[in-house]
């Protein structure tokens, strides 16, 4: 693997930063400006530009995708395939093992990949990173067990809990890797940046979790809303149970109505209350109810809140504006208008805005990301950018694919 020190090198061409961008854009005299985070900066987000040609030169990074064949393996190599340095090396699926991908995703004949491989076949020192798509409960043994120079980025749920008791209670089983637990990151990457960039192994984290913290935990962090009384109305497209052959998954069960389930006991919770109680140095208690919608893909979440004493709505929108004032990927919308899920399909994006509520003294937030993207393999593609030091947004600029 090319050294981090090598690829800052070339990547950042000698060290030479250029002024700061507030957008992505080609400039007159044919530069590509993209958004990076500077290592040494406290900006959330910095631009620098790139002379033509000189971020292809990057030596390519070998990439193995566990799990292939399901929802999310499927979109990281859809992303993976646009990205500049990174290169499909190495591909698993189990159950799938000695087949192309074409015959598992056809939407995928088109590109140049090998074939599927079991994991106790496949040859880990021809990647350099991996990310892991595969079930909770079967991915701590196997990322034990991987070298340890790979960068990894779990997309499963295995290492996402600080508290491996709390694991144990909400996923039903015994944690198997406490050692690399307490390695873990957590990757809500607009919020755990500087963290991510000097991770080994990276939790991804969840799609309804990423729709709600990404409002919510600065408004916490600012006192600006009261931690009490949260509720959180959240709505996924079917693709967000995954791929595996379910009755409750049927089109019959599904179509034409909303399903409501995990009310109370969803598994996200343990996880959207542990990065609101770390907002908010206290334990944080949300009332949360997710439902399948009869669509593909696409995420919503309706937050109810409670504002702090003499807090308006306005407040919360300046805040969150100034917040997200120079990321890429979340954006506040303007004035009351109102974010809709097929506004992010196929898009990293999460864009979010704040209404008042008939209630005096609380606000409406409503939230959005396409689950699979911004929820799950976007989100990882991110986090292996920033883990390899290079421009976070590289590999996600597809633009929302509408109508």
């Amino acid at each position: 693997m090319a050294s981090l020190a090598a690829l800052s090198s070339n990547l950042f061409n000698g060290g030479s930063l250029w002024k700061y961008q507030d957008e992505l854009k080609v400039s007159k005299a044919g530069k590509l400006r993209i958004r990076v985070t500077s290592m040494a900066s406290s900006s959330p987000a910095q631009s620098l530009q790139f002379a033509d040609g000189k971020a292809n030169k990057l030596e390519k990074l070998r990439i193995g995708v566990l799990g292939a064949s399901g929802y999310t393996g499927s979109e990281i190599i859809r992303l993976l395939q646009n990205h500049p340095h990174f290169q499909i090396t190495l591909m698993t699926a189990d159950r799938k093992a000695g087949q192309s991908i074409e015959s598992v995703f056809p939407h995928l004949v088109t590109q140049d990949l090998p074939n599927l491989v079991a994991v106790k076949d496949a040859d880990f020192s021809a990647v350099d990173a991996v990310f892991c798509c595969l079930p909770h409960g079967t991915t701590q043994e196997i990322i034990k067990s991987l070298p340890t120079n790979l960068k990894i980025v779990d997309l499963s749920a295995d290492f996402r809990l600080q508290d491996i008791a709390e694991y144990e209670e909400w996923y039903g089983q015994p944690h198997k890797a406490t050692a690399l637990q307490k390695e873990a990151v957590y990757g809500l990457t607009e919020i755990s940046r500087r963290e991510i960039q000097s991770a080994r192994l990276v939790a991804n984290p969840g799609c309804y979790p990423t729709s709600v913290q990404l409002p919510l935990i600065p408004l916490i962090k600012s006192n600006l809303i009261e931690v009490r009384n949260i509720i959180i109305d959240s709505k996924s497209g079917v693709s967000g149970a995954g791929r595996g052959a379910k009755e409750a998954n049927l089109y019959t069960e599904i179509a034409e109505g909303i399903h409501s389930y995990g009310i109370t006991r969803h598994r996200h919770v343990p996880e959207i209350e542990q990065g609101l109680s770390e907002a908010a140095n206290s334990k944080v208690i949300v009332s949360f109810t997710p439902h399948l919608m009869p669509m593909s893909r696409g995420m919503q979440s309706t937050i109810y809140v409670e504002m702090a004493p003499g807090v308006t709505t306005q407040d919360l929108k300046d805040h969150l504006g100034n917040y997200y004032e120079h990321e890429e990927f979340v954006v506040l919308l303007k004035n009351k208008e109102v974010p809709h899920t097929r506004h992010v399909r196929g898009s990293n994006y999460c864009l979010m805005n704040v209404f008042p509520d008939r209630i005096p003294g609380r606000a409406i937030i409503i939230s959005v990301i396409d689950n699979l993207v911004k929820g799950a393999s976007g989100q990882a593609l991110q986090n292996l950018n920033l883990m390899m030091g290079i421009p976070e947004n590289l590999g996600l600029g597809c633009l929302p694919l509408f109508p």
